[in-house]
Parts: C-alpha cells; structure tokens; sequence
C-alpha cells in the first residue's frame, strides 16, 4: 500500500462520514492516514495472540472493497455494506485477514483518535452498530455462516 492524500470534496461523501460536519471532516483528516492498495493487498492481519488483541487501529474502507479471510471462509464488503469498517479487536482471537478485492482507498485512525472523535459526539454509531452486529454474526460460527 502507499500513502494517499485525503481529500475533504471526496471524503464528506463516503458512506462512514455521510453525517460529520465539515469541521469534524477536517479533523478526521488530521488525526488518520489513507493509503491506496492494489488489489490482493493486506490491510491488516489478526492471530489469536496478544499483539493481535493490543492493535485497536480502526480501518474504514473509503472506496474499492475488502475481505475478510478466516480459514477456508471469505466475506466481502463494499465502502455503503456493514463490513465497510474493521479492526482487529472485532475478529475475538480468530485468525483472519483483511484482503482488498479491488484497486481501493483505505483509512486508518488509531483507537485514542477514535475514542476522541467518539467523544466529542462524531456521528458514527449507526455504522458502528451494523458493523458490530455483522463482525459478532461473522466471527461467531464463520462456518455457519458459509453455509
């Protein structure tokens, strides 16, 4: 992956940050980094030790798409789907990846950024929720789900 500037005309469209105002947009730009990856290129990977469990970087797919990869099982998600946001923390010790499916644009913001724009009352909650909601659902029985 390589570094990307973030633009504020793009960014205030993408699906995650629909609700911010412009001046919580400009703040998310200073306080994260976006990268542009090529298809097949690894945003993040999860194992079931400890180093896995401390990284609680928040990912934010911005455009293209994403999987995740968990055994033998892959999920897909778009930058508008419930998957369009991702951190290690939710994969509950399952190893997995984070794959792109396609020439795509990728966010990261570190937690302490996240729990700040979280605190200072950054509309995220709906998009948290559906992706919460997806993440227990995935990582919970992955096999099942496959079915």
């Amino acid at each position: 992956m390589k570094p990307s500037v973030t633009y504020l005309h793009l960014l205030k469209h993408t699906p995650f940050f629909t609700r911010l105002t412009t001046d919580q947009l400009r703040w998310v730009i200073a306080h994260s980094h976006e990268w542009e990856a090529q298809a097949s290129a690894v945003v993040a990977q999860c194992t079931n030790d400890a180093t896995t469990a401390r990284d609680q970087s928040i990912w934010i797919l911005l455009d293209g798409g994403w999987q995740i990869e968990t055994g033998q099982v892959v999920f897909a998600s778009g930058h508008a789907s419930a998957g369009k946001w991702f951190s290690a923390a939710v994969a509950t010790g399952t190893s997995c990846r984070l794959v792109t499916t396609e020439h795509s644009y990728v966010m990261k913001i570190e937690r302490a950024d996240f729990d700040a724009m979280l605190a200072q009352g950054f509309a995220f909650g709906p998009h948290l929720d559906a992706g919460r909601r997806y993440y227990s659902e995935l990582f919970a029985a992955p096999a099942e789900l496959a079915k």
